[in-house]
C-alpha cells in the first residue's frame, strides 16, 4: 500500500484495517515514531472507502504499555508533548467515520488504556488488564483518559480507577461496561475476526452518523439533540443501505449492504 512503517504493522483485508503496534520487546510502548505512524495509518483507513471497520491490536504479551519513559525526562514539557504526538493520533481516532474496535489481547497501561478508551469497541481477553498506571508516577491521566472513563464508567467508578489504580482484569472490564466482548484465548483470532467483519458488512454510513451525533449529544440540550437526529436521519434515509435494508426486509432476505 506503499507505506512503510517501523514500529507498527498495518493491513486492510476483506473490508478491515488492522493497526498492530509492534514493539513487542517494549510491550508495545509508545514512542514518537510510533504516534506518527499510528496517525498515518489512520488517515489512510479513513481515506479509503473500501475499509470499513478499523482494528487496534498489539503484537505479543501486551496491548500497549502506555508512553515508553526512555523518551521522558526532567526536560519534558508535557503539555507540548501531548499536543504535538498524542492529540492528532486521539483527534484522528475520534473524526474517522469508521467504526475502530480495541482488540486488547493483553496489558493497557496509561496512555495505552487511553487508547482503547478512545475506541468504540472494546473486546479483551480474560486475563487482559487495564491499568491507570499514571497516578503512580505523579502524573494525571492524559490522552483523553478523563474525557472517555466517566463517560463509559460513570464518574465515581472512573475516580477511583483512576486515583487507585487497581488493574481491572477483563471479566471486571465486561461488568463495569468497558468491555464490550471477552473472548477466550483459544477463540480470540477467530472471534475477533468475526467481530470485526460484521461491522464490516454493516451500513456504514449510518454507523458513522450514530458515531458523530451520540459524541455531539454529550454537550446538546435535548430539543438540539432532536433536531440533529432529524438531520442525520435524512441523510440515513438517502443512502443505498437504507433502500437496500427495506428491500431485504419485505423479501425476507438479509441485506447486502455497501457501505453507501
Amino acid at each position: 500500500m506503499g507505506m512503510d512503517f517501523q514500529t507498527i504493522k498495518y493491513e486492510e483485508y476483506s473490508g478491515v484495517a488492522t493497526i498492530t503496534l509492534n514493539r513487542p520487546s517494549a510491550y508495545n510502548a509508545f514512542t514518537e515514531g510510533m504516534n506518527y505512524e499510528v496517525t498515518r495509518a489512520l488517515k489512510q483507513a479513513t481515506k479509503n472507502d473500501d475499509v470499513r471497520c478499523i482494528v487496534f491490536t498489539g503484537e505479543g504479551k501486551a496491548f500497549c504499555a502506555g508512553q515508553d519513559l526512555q523518551g521522558v525526562d526532567e526536560n519534558t514539557n508535557h503539555a507540548t508533548f501531548l499536543r504535538k504526538r498524542y492529540h492528532p493520533m486521539l483527534k484522528a481516532i475520534k473524526e474517522t467515520p469508521k467504526p475502530v474496535v480495541a482488540a486488547v489481547n493483553g496489558t493497557a497501561a496509561g496512555a495505552g488504556m487511553s487508547l482503547a478508551l478512545a475506541c468504540d469497541f472494546r473486546l479483551v481477553q480474560p486475563q487482559a488488564k487495564f491499568v491507570s498506571a499514571f497516578i503512580n508516577i505523579g502524573l494525571i491521566p492524559d490522552s483523553g483518559f478523563i474525557y472517555n472513563l466517566p463517560r463509559i464508567v460513570g464518574y465515581a467508578k472512573a475516580m477511583e480507577i483512576s486515583v487507585l489504580g487497581k488493574p481491572i482484569t477483563g471479566e471486571k472490564a465486561y461488568e463495569l461496561g468497558l468491555a464490550t466482548e471477552v473472548i477466550p484465548q483459544d477463540e480470540w483470532d477467530k472471534q475477533v475476526e468475526a467481530f470485526t467483519q460484521k461491522l464490516a458488512s454493516m451500513p456504514t454510513k449510518a454507523i458513522a452518523l450514530v458515531k458523530r451525533y451520540m459524541m455531539d449529544g454529550m454537550h446538546l440540550d435535548y430539543q438540539d439533540v432532536l433536531e440533529s437526529e432529524a438531520q442525520a436521519q435524512r441523510i440515513a434515509g438517502l443512502s443505498n443501505d437504507h433502500q437496500e435494508g427495506v428491500q431485504a426486509f419485505k423479501e425476507k432476505r438479509e441485506p447486502n449492504f455497501i457501505g453507501k
